[in-house]
């Protein structure tokens, strides 16, 4: 079973110290599955949120399907994610933590299932993005000294 992936959010990984993922499934209509499949989702501003039991994400924008009627959906519509009853108690558990998150973190085919993951994690501050961003530097540089050195 091959994985493609979708679409990422590079700005969780900013944002937050992903510390755990879940895989869920997603509950989409026909024209939101058509558009998945053409590549047109957008995790940037997007959420996950517990409500009632259940787990939704919030603000993620699949465009409207290109060659869809007057039944298309709506694009940034609150959407069912589809987990276990166990991982949804553990994540309403993780939650419940002062100042932990569940962000999407990717969207992508297993199979033919489109599967979303989902990353709990704890927010980065200021200074904290300025010491990964530092690090990130540091490792690109390293990585073009040895390559010019091995040439």
């Amino acid at each position: 079973m091959g994985i493609k992936i979708i679409a990422t959010n590079k700005k969780a990984y900013h944002d937050y110290y992903i510390d755990e993922t879940f895989e869920a499934g997603l509950a989409l209509t026909g024209t939101e599955v058509k558009s998945v499949r053409g590549g047109k989702v957008n995790l940037k501003e997007s959420f996950c949120r517990i409500k009632d039991g259940e787990v939704f994400i919030n603000n993620m924008n699949i465009a409207a399907y290109d060659f869809g009627n007057r039944e298309n959906h709506d694009p940034t519509r609150m959407r069912k994610l589809l987990l276990h009853h166990a991982e949804i108690d553990k994540l309403i558990r993780l939650t419940e933590q002062k100042g932990l998150a569940m962000v999407p973190t990717k969207i992508y085919f297993k199979g033919n299932y489109i599967k979303l993951e989902i990353g709990v994690g704890r927010g980065k501050k200021l200074h904290d993005k300025r010491q990964t961003l530092k690090q990130k530097e540091a490792d690109r540089e390293m990585a073009k000294a040895l390559k010019s050195a091995f040439r």
